[in-house]
């Protein structure tokens, strides 16, 4: 099986300078797991990261979509897959970094989406629903074809619930398939408040470094409001404040509240995942341990 390293964690907490440190030491290649990030355009509000930053380590599964393209959490870990074998079959150490932790743990327990695609119509109809009697009606369609499905998503992104009951529709629910990695899976954490002045700091950076103007810009360029990646945080208040349904204030507040809602989401998804080593990252002994596990997985 192939050994691949996962480094995870809540937004803001440091993944970035953790895992290029690491790709560094071992002879490693990035694989973005970010839900955000895979958009062309999308740069300053997913953080992502830039040319400078990678200090010479390869990233992959970085702009590789248009933001007027929808892409599934099947589309995503196949196409995480494929990179793992490509990095593999180079002799290199795949490190999967991201905050994105369903596509991580449908790697690592071996999950198999079914290859569900798109059913044209019956989104449609769910989009007609979505119109005509708004997100809770969707929701409780949700609990009523599959109550897993429904206490696990995200009740206030309309997309992923119409995700859901499409694959639940379509009978593509996720099984459980034959492990085919070794993986060893770091969680960096960080004490809760300290997180959440990281995370509003952030946010007031990427405002400074032009986030509005970034989505001006995709607007312009002919990107729907109503595609996947205008849904994501940072976008999606953005354009309220553009269409003139909130203040620039509440953009900010929203912003920061939703990205702070986020991380507490990521770190109670992480809580419950089997054989994952946590690390703080304020903690230099922490850190130093992880180096020498990763060591004791790879040559040991």
């Amino acid at each position: 099986m192939d050994k691949v390293l996962f480094i995870l964690g809540p937004t803001a907490v440091g993944k970035t300078e953790i895992s290029i440190k690491l790709a560094k030491e071992f002879n490693g290649e990035i694989i973005s797991s970010d839900s955000v990030q895979i958009y062309r355009g999308l740069d300053i509000g997913s953080a992502k990261v830039k040319k400078e930053e990678m200090k010479g380590v390869p990233h992959h599964l970085i702009d590789i979509v248009s933001p007027n393209e929808s892409f599934t959490a099947f589309d995503m870990t196949e196409a995480i897959k494929e990179k793992i074998k490509e990095i593999t079959s180079r002799g290199h150490l795949p490190i999967v970094v991201g905050g994105t932790s369903l596509y991580v743990k449908s790697l690592i327990l071996g999950y198999n989406y079914g290859g569900v695609g798109i059913d044209a119509e019956y989104r449609n109809e769910l989009n007609r629903i979505l119109e005509k009697d708004g997100l809770e009606k969707l929701c409780e369609m949700l609990k009523n074809e599959d109550e897993s499905a429904f206490d696990k998503i995200d009740k206030h992104n309309p997309l992923r619930v119409i995700r859901a009951l499409e694959i639940a529709h379509l009978k593509g629910e996720k099984k459980t398939a034959k492990k085919t990695l070794n993986p060893l899976t770091f969680a960096l954490i960080l004490d809760r408040q300290k997180l959440y002045d990281r995370i509003n700091k952030r946010v007031d950076i990427m405002l400074k470094d032009g986030l509005v103007e970034e989505v001006k810009t995709l607007l312009e360029a002919g990107v729907k409001e109503d595609s996947q990646s205008m849904h994501a945080i940072g976008y999606k208040e953005v354009i309220s404040f553009l269409k003139g349904e909130i203040s620039y204030e509440k953009m900010v507040d929203l912003i920061k509240q939703h990205s702070r809602n986020y991380a507490k989401r990521q770190l109670t998804f992480l809580r419950g995942m089997e054989e994952v080593n946590y690390v703080d990252v304020e903690d230099k002994d922490n850190v130093d341990s992880m180096l020498e596990k990763v060591k004791r997985w790879l040559y040991g």
